[in-house]
């Protein structure tokens, strides 16, 4: 192993630990208030959607994942969605109306009004999520992004937009994918290990 490598490698750590302790630290109550809102989502019977591009289209995947089957504690399958999975779907949309329109038809067909619509870009400029936005506030869906580098034109379509404040997008994506493990672990708690908590949240949706 070179030397180089290995200060590639203690830089990359060092300042992914500086950016997930700063980032955290700033914005523990947000995520918790996605989570709620999670939680309040699927107890009214609503599902979350998941979109994005590329590594995004993964951790879409992966977090739908994580509700649908389980996360750390046995409980029921969760409702939700990765609308980056289903090839018949994305190449029928992609080859008849283009590949901006992949995710914003999904919405309109699946996308009700109790319902979570997360779109996941390192850059927020991303045309397909920012027509699937367009689509969720048309049927009135909640919508939340995960965004980078503060949130492209995103920002302005998110009912709450989860910044990571960097420019590096392998370091974007990790602090992405945490957020998105807290969010399952925040979400099961609210619901099955202190459904208490919750009550105020689902008396205010009423």
């Amino acid at each position: 192993m070179t030397q180089q490598a290995i200060d590639t490698i203690l830089e990359h750590a060092r300042e992914g630990a500086r950016l997930r302790e700063e980032y955290f630290s700033k914005h523990a109550e947000e995520i918790d208030a996605v989570a709620r809102k999670f939680a309040v989502c699927l107890a009214k019977g609503g599902k979350i959607l998941f979109c994005g591009n590329g590594g995004s289209a993964a951790d879409a995947q992966h977090l739908a994942a994580e509700f649908v089957n389980r996360f750390l504690i046995e409980r029921p399958p969760l409702p939700s969605i990765a609308l980056t999975t289903d090839t018949s779907i994305l190449t029928a949309i992609g080859n008849d109306y283009g590949y901006d329109f992949v995710f914003s038809k999904q919405v309109q067909a699946l996308g009700n009004k109790n319902d979570i619509l997360v779109g996941i870009s390192t850059s927020g400029n991303s045309t397909n999520i920012i027509n699937a936005f367009n689509a969720a506030r048309e049927r009135g869906l909640l919508t939340v992004g995960f965004t980078g580098n503060g949130g492209g034109k995103m920002a302005e379509l998110c009912d709450i937009l989860l910044d990571v404040p960097h420019s590096h997008t392998p370091l974007i994506q990790e602090v992405q994918l945490t957020i998105g493990h807290l969010l399952c672990q925040l979400t099961d708690y609210y619901l099955f290990e202190d459904a208490a908590a919750l009550q105020p949240d689902l008396e205010a949706a009423e």
